[in-house]
C-alpha cells in the first residue's frame, strides 16, 4: 500500500496548491490525438451541455459514449473528467461527458430526463458514425442504468433501449439503495412510497442491451452489493451482464483509474475497451462474475 497510498494522496487528495484531484487528473492528461468541443448544448435548460472527445483524425465506426459524471445527483460537472475523455478517445472512442440540471433546480426524475436528451443528442450528431453506449460513475452510472432499464426514459425521446444503445457501463453505481438514510436523498427520491419505482433494479429485463458493471471492494460511499444484486437480478431474466469487483479500491478510484497515474490501481480502462468493443462477450477480472467476498468494515 506504500506506493499506492502515496499516489492517491498526492493526485487524489487535493493536496497541490489547493488544486483538486480532478484538476491533477486533467492537468496531466495529454490531448495529443483528440480533438475536443466544449460546451455543446443538448438541451435548452441550464446543465444539459456536454464535451465532446473525438479521435483524431476521425475512425470510421467509432464507440460512442455518453458518460454521465457523479456527484450524488447534486454537485458535478463535464469539465472535470477531461482525464476520462481523453483516455478513450485517445483508444478510438468518442465520447460526449454530459452534464445534467441538479439538486435543488431539479429532483428525480430531472436529471434521468436530461440523460435521455444527450442520448438523443447523441443519436442525432453522432450515430451514423458508430454505435451508442451509456456510461457513468457513481450518481451517473444510476442515471445510465435507468436509461438501459426502464424503456419510459429513452421512449419519450423516440429511442428504445434494446434497439439504440450497444451497451451500458456502470462504475460504483447505486441501484438498489433503499431504504434511504440522507435527508437530501429522500427531498431528491420523493415521498417513500414512491421511492421503490426509482431503483433500476426493480427494471431489470431480457431486451435491456449488455451491460458491464464495476465497483471496487472498499468503496464505503456505494454498496458494492449493489452491483452484485443488480448483475444477478438482471442475469435471472436472462439479460446479459458482467461485472468486475476490485479488491481494495475504494469509490473514488474506479473512475480515477481512467487516469495515466493512477491506471495500475485497477483495470477499469482495458475492460471497458473491451466492453466497448464486443458487448456480448464476458468482461471482468473472473470471466464476468466477479463479486466482493464482504463489504468493507
Amino acid at each position: 500500500m506504500g506506493r499506492l497510498g502515496r499516489v492517491i494522496a498526492l493526485l487524489l487528495g487535493g493536496a497541490l496548491g489547493g488544486c483538486s484531484g480532478a484538476d491533477v487528473l486533467n492537468g496531466l492528461a495529454s490531448d495529443a490525438g483528440v480533438s475536443v468541443r466544449r460546451d455543446i448544448a443538448y438541451g435548452a435548460e441550464p446543465g444539459q451541455r456536454l464535451d465532446l472527445y473525438s479521435p483524431e483524425p476521425p475512425e470510421s465506426g467509432a464507440p460512442i459514449v455518453v458518460f454521465f459524471h457523479g456527484g450524488g445527483w447534486e454537485s458535478g460537472t463535464p469539465g472535470g473528467y477531461r482525464f476520462l475523455g481523453t483516455a478513450l478517445a485517445r483508444r478510438g472512442v468518442t465520447v460526449a461527458v454530459a452534464g445534467y440540471r441538479l439538486y435543488p433546480a431539479v429532483r428525480y426524475p430531472g436529471f434521468v430526463e436530461d440523460g435521455a436528451l444527450a442520448v438523443r443528442w447523441a443519436h442525432d450528431s453522432l450515430a451514423p458514425e458508430g454505435r451508442v453506449f451509456v456510461m457513468g460513475h457513481s450518481a451517473g452510472a444510476y442515471i445510465a442504468a435507468m436509461l438501459a432499464l426502464d424503456p419510459r426514459w429513452l421512449g419519450a425521446v423516440g429511442l428504445r433501449p434494446g434497439r439504440d444503445l450497444a451497451g451500458m457501463i456502470g462504475l460504483s453505481g447505486p441501484y438498489d439503495f433503499l431504504p434511504l438514510q440522507s435527508p437530501t436523498l429522500r427531498t431528491i427520491f420523493g415521498p417513500e412510497a414512491e421511492r421503490p419505482a426509482t431503483q433500476p433494479i426493480r427494471y431489470v429485463n431480457a431486451e435491456a442491451p449488455p451491460i458491464f458493471l464495476a465497483t471496487g471492494c472498499a468503496d464505503r460511499v456505494v454498496d458494492p452489493a449493489n452491483t452484485a444484486r443488480l448483475a444477478a437480478a438482471q442475469r435471472t431474466v436472462g439479460g446479459s451482464v458482467s461485472t468486475s469487483a476490485y479488491p481494495g479500491i475504494g469509490h473514488v478510484l474506479t473512475i480515477g483509474a481512467f487516469a495515466g497515474p493512477l491506471r495500475f490501481t485497477a483495470p477499469v480502462l482495458a475492460e471497458t475497451l473491451a466492453f466497448l468493443r464486443d458487448p456480448g462477450a464476458a468482461t471482468g477480472t473472473t470471466a464476468g462474475t466477479a463479486t466482493c467476498a464482504a463489504p468493507p468494515a
